[in-house]
């Protein structure tokens, strides 16, 4: 059986793939937590030059955030696959936001077991 480390470890790896492939451009850096019935992903440099020059002004970063937040959105079912692949659970629910100035985006989803108690 896998450490909780290695589980963690695969989610990142699996969301730099995704993101490389769905969307064009690997992050710098992804860091995954299990908290409870949560795992939380930090995903670092993520924005094109194109999405930072865009960034630039009120408009841009608006037009970058709706962008981004909604082809997170349509990619739900490689979110879910991803989980239960990875996890052997489902996902109830995913958040998302991502930061223009950083380009940094947090990725929050909860899921259908405490992996807490799964990996004590």
């Amino acid at each position: 059986m896998k450490t909780r480390g290695e589980h963690e470890a695969a989610f990142s790896q699996a969301v730099i793939k995704f993101e490389k492939e769905f969307l064009g451009r690997g992050p710098e850096d992804v860091r995954t937590y299990f908290i409870e019935d949560m795992v939380l992903m930090r995903v670092r440099g993520v924005l094109t030059p194109a999405e930072v020059k865009l960034s630039e002004t009120d408009e841009g970063r608006m037009l970058v955030k709706d962008a981004r937040t909604r082809l997170f959105e349509i990619s739900l079912p490689f979110i879910e696959d991803m989980v239960h692949d990875i996890l052997g659970c489902d996902v109830i629910s995913m958040h998302t936001d991502i930061s223009t100035r950083t380009g940094e985006r947090v990725i929050l989803l909860t899921v259908n077991e405490n992996l807490d108690k799964r990996f004590s």
